[in-house]
């Protein structure tokens, strides 16, 4: 059809050329996937020539280009699907994700960072009524001030030393816990309901009365307590004690996961991060209530003063912290040479970088994985800060958070680049992730130098994102083959 339209043109009588015209081709009609324009000026007889072969030669190009990616991309697609190490991956995930709600093996604590990131499959595995039960849990564990505890269990279990246990006459049975250093505990919990209810489809849940109070009231009565008690007003963001990337232990501390007087006040991309995408989840499942527009306007300025203030243009990458008072970083120590490898992906799933941003970031978590010796881009963060700042297990480099390599995070940024169109970059990326599950039999919580597991051996969080990962490849393999 658009070849015989241009036909017509060229047999029209010459004094039709004589006069100025502009012929415009939508291109989607000639069967090339983009929605743009190819205009034509046309202005002389002897000129139309030139212009008609122009023309096809760059219908034709873009056309080759088209065939080329679809071919490119069937053959991942292919690939992909013929993968059985991603079947037996995921298989072994949600065969651990059965098994409970609690973190993992040597963890009977139920986490809400933990849960938000396998809840998902937890569904697939479990029933829907005790995937809610597990949820309703940490509203009855809220406190009166509205802040949320980090995860809970069963009296009995409380068998670990903690001075600080967090009780509520909502839920007698059960005791909470919370790492005062971090900002993620209401956020997450926020974000994994979200999860829940797209699952679902439950929004009941959000009206389920406890102590007198709704769910949705008391999610309000989080963001309420997040921005009195850890919002810094002139940076328009969320602080936290200073840890390494997303972790929960502070530097020069013995136990390190309490607010005390060796805490200091900082500002990082993460814990703004996880607000963003919490008030994203509560606009999408609370989007009639009389709070969303006032929640919109909180999550753009977020999301705004968080790439203002800790996106390092000139070096295309976050800055690990901002500190309002003090800093506990020795005085010849430059702590921006360190790339946050979670941080960032939480950052992507944030929206907060662009296609060619993401591109760049990913790019140097792969060198600095090179660099570094360590497994995979779960390498979580490089370099590392000095030996013994940090005490006990991360006080040398590439230990727990300050170095180790955590399918957890990993597997995130993994998700957020198959999400942002970097299959090919995905698929290579989370290809040691897959591996030593398979060669070890299990998910554990981190990785050390030459992929030397640590923690525990059914981490649920690893588990998890994996999982989801897997099912992410097989959507697109699906709509690509």
């Amino acid at each position: 059809m658009f070849t015989q339209t241009l036909l017509k043109i060229l047999y029209l009588k010459s004094n039709f050329f004589n006069k100025s015209y502009l012929y415009i081709f939508n291109t989607s009609k000639i069967g090339i996937k983009q929605n743009f324009m190819i205009i034509l000026y046309v202005y002389t007889n002897h000129k139309m020539k030139r212009i008609f072969i122009g023309f096809l030669g760059i219908t034709l190009l873009f056309q080759s280009c088209q065939s080329e990616n679809e071919r490119a991309n069937k053959a991942l697609a292919e690939k992909i699907l013929n993968d059985s190490s991603l079947n037996q991956v995921d298989s072994l995930a949600r065969a651990v994700i059965k098994e409970g709600f609690n973190a993992g093996s040597g963890y009977s604590q139920i986490w809400a960072r933990d849960l938000n990131t396998f809840i998902e499959t937890a569904v697939d595995e479990r029933s829907k009524d005790e995937v809610r039960g597990a949820v309703l849990m940490f509203f009855k564990l809220q406190q009166e001030n509205g802040e949320m505890v980090d995860g809970y269990v069963v009296k009995k279990d409380f068998t670990w030393f903690d001075d600080t246990p967090y009780y509520s006459k909502n839920a007698p049975e059960h005791v909470g816990f919370k790492n005062t250093v971090e900002t993620d505990q209401e956020t997450s919990l926020i974000q994994l309901l979200g999860k829940y209810i797209e699952k679902t489809g439950d929004t009941t849940i959000l009206s389920e009365k406890i102590g007198g109070i709704d769910v949705i009231s008391r999610i309000d009565l989080m963001i309420q307590y997040l921005m009195k008690e850890r919002y810094n007003k002139e940076y328009g963001l969320l602080w936290g004690a200073m840890t390494a990337d997303w972790g929960d232990v502070q530097p020069h501390d013995d136990f390190g996961c309490d607010w005390n007087n060796l805490s200091n006040e900082a500002i990082d991309v993460y814990d703004n991060a996880m607000f963003v995408i919490a008030l994203d989840y509560l606009i999408k499942f609370a989007a009639n209530n009389p709070k969303a527009e006032e929640w919109k306007v909180l999550k753009d300025q977020i999301a705004k003063n968080s790439k203002t203030h800790l996106w390092d243009k000139k070096n295309q990458k976050f800055i690990p912290h901002i500190y309002p008072e003090e800093s506990p970083l020795p005085k010849d120590f430059d702590e921006n040479q360190i790339h946050y490898h979670g941080g960032t992906s939480v950052a992507i799933e944030a929206g907060f970088l662009n296609k060619e941003e993401i591109a760049i970031v990913n790019k140097k978590m792969v060198e600095n994985v090179k660099k570094s010796g360590m497994p995979s881009i779960g390498l979580t963060i490089y370099p590392t800060y000095p030996e013994g700042f940090f005490k006990g297990w991360m006080e040398k480099p590439y230990h727990y958070q300050n170095g180790g390599d955590w399918t957890w995070f990993g597997g995130r940024m993994i998700q957020q680049l198959i999400k942002n169109g970097f299959i090919e970059e995905a698929y290579v990326e989370v290809r040691p992730m897959l591996d030593r599950v398979i060669k070890n039999q299990g998910f554990y919580e981190w990785y050390g130098m030459n992929d030397v597991p640590s923690g525990s051996g059914k981490f649920k969080g690893s588990a998890g994102v994996l999982s989801k990962s897997i099912q992410l490849f097989r959507e697109w393999a699906k709509e690509n083959k």
